[in-house]
């Protein structure tokens, strides 16, 4: 296998009892992925259940309690290869009080399998999937209309799906999606392609997810690098030596290029770069660098540098689109820590307009949120990574919600 393959987050999300568990299951299974004790563990089981063949389910529900309902309820994430590409999968669960999982396990994906029973075809936990594919920009869909065997394999009733998943996409503002008749249970077009609807002329789901387009378009955007450390060895080698490292968010930085920090906005150029301890003339995202400056400007951890001509807005006031996680609610007037890329600052909820003050576990919902400090925050549409947010209670440290930030590069402008 090449050191150079390329690896491919994706999420799965789907109603319950629509199948995901086992359309895991069978991809990991048919793709040889899974290990021989693993797979005998999981016959034993299905044995003495009663069942004729293994329950590849069980391949993904690892929790006792999951196993026990028949149900997935925590974010599994499962690590596979194939010899043309590596996989990171976040199975989800399906149920509507675990929406937040979904949120996690899709934050940092490439690709959403979109689950649906063709015997039920689109419902209502398939359009609020589709809704947070693309509430977090997810690049790429799949819809996978699931136990097309119990429905006699018939096109128009895939056709019929397509269509009314097509309308709401359209609604949502969601990019082209991909869509594949399968039967998870008797492995049609999971891995390889079925001889049962040739109807169908498409890729099989693995086919398409090892040739789906893996975005690296991160280094072309508008260059950032939150400063997570600053480094002064303070050697006999290197007396003077000052740098500021992290991991590349986004874009291309280069040596002599003008840079501004902010907050503070002020402005120097790079005088080096270094990765992995080797000078370098540039540096693009998602690489981890320590960037070295001509200037003595005063850098801490939780600064943002970014291109002198391209900076995001500053602002105390951010409007966004949040997904609360917590148990508890968020309400107008809670006070919180506001953590955004490296930095963490005290924050107030100045309102919660789309609901009357207040949050449950699983709202998505619109906040205004006042910082203590000045923030630069990209608009989520143009960057997940600096567009994201988490808002942490003070008390406990515990997440209460996960956020986008509005606008179109002047955040916090409506």
């Amino acid at each position: 296998m090449s050191p150079t393959i390329e690896t491919l987050r994706f999420a799965t999300a789907g109603s319950v009892d629509d199948g995901k568990s086992t359309l895991v299951g069978r991809l990991l299974h048919d793709s040889k992925s899974v290990l021989a004790d693993q797979l005998e563990a999981v016959e034993r089981v299905s044995a003495s259940r009663g069942q004729d063949g293994p329950d590849l389910a069980l391949l993904t529900d690892g929790l006792r309690a999951e196993r026990e309902q028949g149900i997935t309820i925590d974010v599994a994430y499962r690590y596979f290869a194939t010899p043309r590409r590596r996989f990171i999968l976040a199975d989800t669960p399906g149920h509507v009080q675990y929406t937040r999982n979904m949120v996690t396990g899709a934050s940092t994906a490439e690709l959403t399998v979109v689950l649906v029973d063709a015997r039920n075809g689109v419902v209502e936990q398939t359009r609020r999937h589709a809704a947070i594919a693309a509430l977090l920009r997810v690049p790429h869909v799949v819809l996978a209309v699931n136990k097309m065997d119990l429905v006699a394999y018939e096109e128009p009733v895939f056709d019929r799906i397509v269509r009314d998943f097509a309308t709401h996409a359209a609604e949502l503002g969601l990019p082209t999606f991909t869509s594949i008749p399968v039967s998870a249970l008797a492995g049609d077009n999971v891995v390889d392609r079925s001889t049962r609807m040739n109807w169908y002329h498409g890729p099989a789901l693995l086919e398409h997810l090892e040739t789906v387009p893996v975005s690296h378009d991160l280094a072309h955007r508008p260059a950032r690098l939150p400063v997570q450390y600053v480094i002064r060895p303070q050697t006999a080698e290197h007396p003077d030596y000052r740098g500021y490292a992290g991991q590349i968010a986004a874009g291309t930085f280069r040596v002599g290029e003008e840079v501004t920090v902010l907050p503070s906005g002020r402005t120097t150029r790079i005088a080096g770069i270094d990765l992995l301890g080797e000078p370098v003339d540039m540096a693009f995202a998602p690489q981890s660098v320590t960037i070295r400056i001509q200037d003595d400007i005063d850098i801490s951890r939780g600064d943002l540098i970014v291109p002198a001509g391209d900076a995001p807005a500053i602002t105390q006031d951010i409007e966004a689109t949040v997904c609360h996680v917590a148990d508890q609610p968020l309400t107008a007037g809670h006070r919180v820590l506001l953590k955004h890329g490296t930095r963490t600052v005290k924050a107030i909820v100045k309102d919660i307009p789309s609901h009357p003050g207040r949050l449950v576990a699983n709202d998505i919902g619109r906040v205004v949120v006042r910082t203590a400090e000045p923030l630069a925050v990209d608009a989520y549409a143009d960057s997940r990574r600096t567009g994201a947010f988490l808002l942490i209670d003070p008390a406990d440290g515990t997440t209460l919600a996960a956020g986008m930030a509005d606008g179109s590069g002047n955040v916090g402008q409506g």
